[in-house]
């Protein structure tokens, strides 16, 4: 557990909101001098390295998988101006603060070391990547897919632990996506005082807003666990000044989609004249549909609790999108498991405990080794 502490340690004392080349240099680094695997860095800076059936065209690749950037620190968590100084990093009541404790250096210390320690089954290649962009849309995950990176299933160690009760880390089957969109309506401009000459495209951003209010949020199910998004208007953006009928008015859309299902927005634009809809960003939605995977994942969940005399871990949906979602878009069976708990990340009090990562260090390590 000093180990595992140790690197995570490390890892967050490391600043990387704005550029995280140096968490990746220190994690390769590490995998090179502790493990024989054949590590890449690839172009936009994610590290991924490969150990097991190699070599085997007709192996099956599982991965544990996390990402070494951040959201900017808050003052009291660096000892500089962003990252001209480091990260402040404290250990106190099996605690480790500081930024990117809970979000996800150490759950990424311990897919490390589970990693290095694994000895996976005959015919599978076990991987572990650490990406970079997460924080910002997946940058980092999507550029991995494009080059190839497509296990076939993978653990994705964000946070899951204190869902289904406290003191335990369960098993995300499925998760949110987040599609962000705005519905633009255009009219004519006029005096106030003569508004029949004009178009008024906030009465008609109000039509179409009508329109929204009346859709169906999106719903699914995934392993009998339901999964329920949401719709909501989040911000009105329209007209100049008091006495000019507005000729523009813009309407922030919040869509919390899920695996299969989005809402149909597009019904809004189609029903008020001078509406157009736009997407401006859809972090996908996750849903795993490898019963035996998911199944099995949790099994070594329990036997681990139970080692621990802690509570029973459940299969759980989580609100949050990660990279999941870009994994489970390009055909990889994904499921989330790690030691962030609800509250922990982005605060300027964030922290992870330590026997939380040395829980995930075991799950991780009993994935890889299970025959699935």
């Amino acid at each position: 557990m000093d180990e595992l502490a140790d690197l995570t340690e490390r890892l967050v004392a490391i600043p990387s909101h704005e550029d995280a080349a140096a968490a990746g240099d220190a994690i390769e680094e590490w995998l090179r001098t502790e493990t024989d695997a054949r590590v890449e860095r690839d172009a936009v800076g994610n590290v991924i390295a490969y150990k097991g059936a190699t070599d085997d065209p007709d192996a099956e690749t599982l991965a544990l998988v996390g990402h070494h950037d951040v959201v900017p620190p808050a003052a009291r968590q660096t000892t500089g101006d962003g990252n001209d100084g480091d990260y402040v990093v404290e250990r106190r009541d099996g605690r480790i603060y500081g930024r990117g404790a809970a979000d996800m250096k150490g759950a990424v210390a311990a897919t490390m070391l589970a990693f290095r320690d694994a000895e996976p089954p005959a015919g599978r290649e076990l991987a572990v990547a650490s990406f970079v962009g997460e924080e910002v849309g997946g940058t980092g995950a999507r550029h991995a897919i494009d080059a190839g990176f497509v296990p076939d299933r993978a653990v994705v160690a964000e946070g899951s632990t204190n869902y289904s009760k406290p003191g335990v880390t369960d098993v995300v089957v499925a998760h949110k996506g987040r599609r962000a969109s705005t519905l633009v309506a255009r009219g004519t401009a006029a005096h106030a005082s003569e508004p029949e000459r004009g178009e008024n495209a906030i009465y008609r951003a109000s039509d179409a807003i009508d329109v929204v209010r009346e859709l169906d949020a999106p719903e699914s199910t995934v392993f009998g666990e339901s999964v329920t998004g949401s719709l909501a208007v989040t911000i009105i953006d329209g007209g100049e000044t008091w006495n000019v009928i507005p000729e523009r008015c813009e309407v922030t859309i919040d869509e919390r989609t899920v695996p299969g299902d989005r809402a149909d927005l597009a019904r809004a634009a189609d029903a008020v004249p001078g509406v157009e809809w736009t997407v401006e960003q859809d972090l996908p939605p996750m849903g795993c549909d490898d019963g035996a995977f998911a199944d099995g994942t949790l099994a070594v969940a329990e036997a681990v609790h139970e080692e621990l005399g802690l509570d029973v871990p459940e299969q759980i949906v989580k609100p949050h999108a990660t990279d999941a979602g870009w994994l489970a878009e390009a055909g990889t069976e994904p499921l989330v498991c790690g030691a962030s708990e609800p509250g922990e990340a982005h605060t300027d009090t964030e922290s992870v405990a330590v026997d939380v990562l040395d829980r995930c260090y075991r799950i991780y390590r009993g994935v890889a080794e299970r025959s699935f």
